[in-house]
């Protein structure tokens, strides 16, 4: 039986390991363009809403905050309304903060109540509806 030669058997194995080294630079290629993607500001900020909006509890919370802040900018309008003085839109725009914070920690009660007050109005729309039909 013939001895393998050496050149040969070394070449093979300089051929494995270039194979090898190529499949690995193309994976490190693929892991850096992948981290530098990750990695620009607004990928960023893309990757963390999407993870506060999936933790569970985000989006009562998000709707809280939404409800108060807009019940604070209506009544900043209303307060001003169309006012030139800076005192005036100075103090509304502490009344908007003030009322948005209210809102925002209450929310969920004023959200019960009004549920409460707009079933008591649509009973009372379906009752005097009914009423007017039967006479």
């Amino acid at each position: 039986m013939k001895q393998p030669d050496p050149v040969l058997h070394l070449q093979e194995l300089i051929r494995l390991k270039e194979a090898e080294q190529q499949s690995e630079e193309i994976i490190l290629r693929a892991t850096f363009h992948e981290t530098y993607e990750s990695l620009k500001p607004i990928n960023l900020i893309k990757n963390t809403i999407r993870q506060a909006i999936s933790s569970p509890g985000i989006k009562g919370n998000i709707g809280n905050a939404v409800l108060g802040l807009a019940t604070g900018f209506i009544a900043k309008k209303l307060i001003t309304l169309g006012s030139a003085n800076p005192l005036v839109k100075a103090g509304a725009t502490v009344i908007e903060m003030i009322v948005a914070a209210k809102v925002t920690a209450n929310a969920d009660d004023i959200k019960s109540i009004a549920t409460i007050v707009l079933n008591k109005i649509m009973n009372h729309q379906r009752s005097t509806a009914g009423e007017n039909i039967t006479e």
